[in-house]
């Protein structure tokens, strides 16, 4: 598959499964939301670019983890015709923010053992990592597999390779030692899509591109009117402080 069409089935997958999301949530009607998804996909805005609001320096992950972040966001959700991909939209400056809070030093998870990583996921979560460390060992690993298998750190491989990495990252076909490889990656996958659909105070969705993309008004005081006429919202969204896309 070529990386044009990738990308395009990448970036559709997004729009049909994310738009779904604030319509049930708001709606309470499967009926309207999947109406909603269909005109989303059907009658999309012209692209909105995100501002450039300069280069964010990194205050959680070192500059090896950092490019890591940055190569590995913009695969996940790459910039295409329809507008920027999680790069541009200023993820990796999300999840960096994320790691310097409660969430991420596990301080409002139930931590206490014991740890039993073979029983059934629907137990719950099995390991003593924390977001930070999963993001730590992760990325340690991601890069150490990246060598043994193609010479060279995830960032520095081309986009078929980057692709190809993830994809046995997150079936858990590559081996790590520390931690299981779909771990990492299913932590990395969350807070990019949280990353690019977040309010913009958080570092995140800057210029609301993520917003704008499935069309969601955002933190607008009213638009209940429209959450079952199966049209497209005609207002652009309004962040919490007020910003507008």
């Amino acid at each position: 598959m070529s990386s044009e069409k990738t990308n395009s089935s990448r970036r559709d997958f997004l729009v049909k499964s994310m738009t779904l999301i604030p319509a049930v949530v708001v709606g309470g009607s499967s009926v309207g939301a999947l109406g909603m998804v269909e005109n989303a996909v059907a009658a999309e805005s012209k692209p909105h670019s995100a501002p450039d609001q300069g280069e964010w320096t990194p205050r959680f992950f070192n500059s090896d983890e950092w490019a890591f972040v940055k190569a590995a966001v913009a695969r996940l959700i790459p910039a295409d015709e329809r507008g920027p991909g999680a790069l541009e939209a200023g993820v990796p400056e999300f999840i960096d923010r994320q790691m310097n809070t409660p969430y991420a030093t596990g301080s409002i998870w139930y931590m206490q053992g014991p740890f039993n990583p073979d029983v059934p996921k629907e137990m719950g979560y099995q390991l003593p990592l924390v977001p930070k460390q999963i993001y730590n060992l992760g990325i340690v690993e991601a890069n150490d597999w990246c060598r043994q298998q193609y010479g060279k750190p995830f960032a520095e491989l081309d986009a078929a390779k980057q692709d190809a990495a993830l994809s046995q990252f997150e079936s858990g076909t590559a081996s790590f030692k520390q931690l299981p490889a779909s771990l990492f990656f299913s932590y990395l996958l969350q807070n990019t899509r949280e990353g690019f659909f977040s309010d913009p105070i958080h570092g995140g969705n800057k210029g609301m591109v993520g917003w704008t993309l499935i069309n969601f008004p955002g933190a607008r005081a009213d638009f209940m009117d429209w959450v079952e006429r199966g049209e497209r919202y005609p207002f652009p969204p309004v962040s919490i402080n007020g910003e507008r896309a």
